[in-house]
C-alpha cells in the first residue's frame, strides 16, 4: 500500500504546485466555515448561531466546486466557468443580504449586529477570492471595487447609517483585495511552474534539433563538393566516351576515387558524431545541471581510459543527463568514475524519481523493457563488454552503474595514472 509520502513524490513539480495551489483555497473554504461559521456559537442564540453557520457551509460548498473548475480552467483543462462563477456571485450576495438584513431587522443585540456582520463580510470576502481565480487579471480591481460598493449600498439600503456602510464597504475592500492578491499570487506561481517545465521541454528538444543540424552541416559539408566534382568528372567521361577518347578511362578512375574518399569522410563524420569523450560529457553535464538548478557532483578521474570506453561511458553520462532534466524530479546528482582491477565503474545517482517504475530513465517505456533509452546503452555498453544495472537504490533515489572492463593496455595505463 502505497503512502502519503510516496503518493506525493511520484508528482512532478508542476503537479506538486498544483496541488499545493489546489488544496490551498480547499483549506480557505474550511477557514471560512470556521472562523466565521463556528465562531457564532456562543455568542448568540443557538438557533440563530446554527442558521448563521448554515448559511457560511453553503458558500463555501459552492466555492470549493468554483474554485476547482476555476484551477482546470487555469490549467488549460476545461472552459471558462462563467455558469459556476455566476452562480457563486449570486449565493454570496443572497447569503450577504439576509447576514446584513438580521442587523437591523433580527433580534437586536451588540452580538447579534457583531456575529451577522462578520458573516456579511466575511462571506464577500472569500467569494471574491475565489471568484478572482475564474475571471481575467484585468477585471480583478473592478470585481473587488465592485463588491465593496454594492456592499456599503446594501448596508445603507438595510438602515445602516451612511459612516457606518462607507465603514463596511472599506473593510470589505481591504478584505476581499488582500484574498484576491493572494489568489492572483498563487495563479502567476502555478502559471510560472508550468512555463518552466515548458521550457525545460522545450529546451531538451531543441538540443536534439541543434545536434541533427550539426550532424547535417558537416555532412552536406563533406558530401557537397564531393558530389559535385564526382557529377562533373562523370559528365566528362561521357563525353570523352562518345568521342572515343582514352582519356573518359582516366575520369572514371578520377571520379571512382573520390567517391571511395566521400565514403571514408562520411564514415569519419559518423565515428566523431557517435563517439563522445567522457570528460566532455561529465562537464557539460554539470554545466546543465547546475543551469537547471540541479546540484551536481562529479568525483574519480578519466585519465588513462581507452577511446572506446570513454565513448561508451559518455553515452551513459548523457542519457542519465537527459532523462534526470526531463524524467525526473531531482535535487542532486552525484556522478562516480573509479577504476580497479582492470574495470571501471560509473554511478549515477540522483534523488528524482517519478511514477511507475521509480526510474527517470525508464518513464518512456513499456513496463518491464526499463526503458528505450536505457536499452541503447546496454548495446553501447556490450559492444566493450560492459553491463549497465539501473534501478532504486533507496527511498527517493535511483542509481545507474556502468561497467566497463579496460584492455590490457588501458588497465595497465589506468593502474600507472592511479598510483
Amino acid at each position: 500500500m502505497r503512502g502519503p509520502g510516496e503518493w506525493w513524490r511520484r508528482k512532478s513539480m508542476p503537479q506538486k504546485v498544483e496541488t499545493y495551489t489546489r488544496w490551498s483555497f480547499h483549506f480557505l473554504a474550511l477557514s471560512e466555515v470556521v472562523a466565521i461559521g463556528l465562531s457564532s456559537y456562543g455568542r448568540v442564540g443557538p438557533r440563530l448561531a446554527t442558521v448563521l453557520f448554515l448559511m457560511v457551509l453553503a458558500h463555501a460548498v459552492v466555492g470549493v466546486a468554483t474554485a476547482s473548475r476555476a484551477l482546470d480552467w487555469i490549467c488549460g483543462r476545461r472552459a471558462q466557468p462563467v455558469r459556476q462563477l455566476w452562480l457563486l456571485g449570486a449565493v454570496t450576495a443572497v447569503l450577504a443580504v439576509l447576514a446584513i438584513a438580521l442587523v437591523e431587522h433580527g433580534p437586536g443585540g451588540d452580538d447579534v449586529d457583531a456575529a451577522a456582520l462578520g458573516v456579511f463580510v466575511g462571506m464577500q470576502g472569500f467569494g471574491v477570492g475565489v471568484l478572482t481565480l475564474g475571471v481575467r487579471r484585468t477585471r480583478v480591481v473592478a470585481l473587488v471595487g465592485g463588491f465593496a460598493a454594492g456592499a456599503g449600498l446594501v448596508s445603507f439600503a438595510v438602515g445602516t447609517p451612511w459612516r457606518g456602510a462607507l465603514v463596511t464597504a472599506c473593510v470589505l475592500l481591504g478584505v476581499g483585495a488582500f484574498i484576491a492578491f493572494t489568489a492572483v499570487l498563487s495563479v502567476w506561481l502555478l502559471n510560472l511552474v508550468f512555463a518552466l517545465d515548458e521550457a525545460k521541454e522545450t529546451r531538451a528538444r531543441l538540443a536534439v534539433a541543434e545536434e541533427r543540424l550539426r550532424f547535417g552541416r558537416d555532412l552536406h559539408d563533406v558530401m557537397g563538393r564531393n558530389l559535385a566534382v564526382i557529377a562533373l568528372k562523370s559528365e566528362l567521361a561521357v563525353q570523352l566516351a562518345r568521342r572515343g577518347r582514352p582519356e573518359a578511362v582516366e575520369q572514371m578512375i578520377e571520379a571512382q576515387r573520390i567517391a571511395q574518399e566521400s565514403q571514408r569522410e562520411v564514415r569519419d563524420v559518423v565515428r566523431g558524431y557517435r563517439e563522445v569523450a567522457l570528460e566532455v560529457e561529465l562537464a557539460g553535464a554539470r554545466g546543465v545541471l547546475a543551469a537547471a538548478g540541479i546540484s551536481a557532483k562529479v568525483t574519480g578521474g578519466t585519465t588513462g581510459l581507452p577511446s572506446e570506453v570513454q565513448s561508451a561511458l559518455g553515452w551513459v553520462v548523457r542519457e542519465a543527463t537527459t532523462n534526470v532534466l526531463r524524467h525526473g524530479d531531482a535535487k542532486k546528482v552525484a556522478v562516480t568514475v573509479l577504476m580497479s582491477e582492470g574495470r571501471v565503474v560509473l554511478t549515477v545517482e540522483n534523488d528524482g524519481v517519478t511514477e511507475g517504475t521509480g526510474s527517470p530513465a525508464a518513464a518512456d517505456a513499456p513496463a518491464g523493457t526499463g526503458g528505450s533509452g536505457l536499452a541503447g546503452l546496454r548495446e553501447r555498453l556490450l559492444a566493450v563488454g560492459g553491463t549497465l544495472e539501473a534501478g532504486a537504490a533507496g527511498k527517493g533515489l535511483f542509481r545507474l552503474t556502468a561497467e566497463v572492463p579496460l584492455p590490457a593496455a588501458g588497465a595497465e595505463t589506468a593502474r600507472e595514472v592511479a598510483s
